[in-house]
């Protein structure tokens, strides 16, 4: 489900920036009524599904307080952030870019929260580097490749097959 509500949230802000030429802060802008009503009815059912109880009913102490508000700043990063990127990417960038994402808050996890670090998250975080090396890798050899061929041709070639419209002399006067 989440890779599915990713994927609708990344097609629809890219459509939506380019459909009406609009900046990622305007957009997300005017997208945030939209997600917080979301929340505001999809999030006290799952919750009460999910840990049997709703945020109203939660005991709240300053520690858990400062964190929620830590996490709502991070996530106002992060949403801006999306939208600034979005546009400007294509759909895969975007994916490895989350993948960095979720290994920050891993590696948040393991030096600052001294989280146990499983095999499991070893395991992923390796999985992610090796895709992402291989994905930088094989994007620059796009890029070169795409270079060359739209490279203009070597004027040189031209004058020993004697194709040239310019003789080899009138070169050496157009450089004087």
């Amino acid at each position: 489900a989440a890779i599915v509500t990713t994927c609708i949230s990344q097609i629809w802000t890219n459509t939506m920036q380019k459909r009406y030429s609009i900046g990622s802060t305007p957009l997300l802008y005017l997208s945030a009524p939209y997600q917080a009503l979301t929340l505001l009815l999809l999030g006290p059912p799952l919750d009460r599904l999910l840990v049997h109880q709703t945020v109203l009913e939660f005991e709240y102490t300053p520690a858990t307080s400062a964190f929620i508000t830590l996490s709502c700043l991070i996530a106002i990063c992060v949403n801006f952030s999306t939208f600034m990127v979005i546009g400007k990417c294509d759909a895969v960038t975007y994916q490895v870019l989350g993948h960095v994402k979720t290994m920050l808050v891993l590696a948040f996890g393991f030096i600052v929260l001294q989280n146990p670090a499983s095999m499991r998250n070893i395991g992923g975080i390796l999985v992610a580097v090796i895709g992402m090396v291989a994905y930088a890798h094989y994007n620059e050899k796009d890029a070169q490749m795409q270079a060359l061929t739209k490279a203009p041709e070597d004027p040189s070639k031209d004058v020993e097959e004697g194709n040239s419209k310019n003789k080899p002399d009138d070169r050496v006067t157009a450089r004087k």
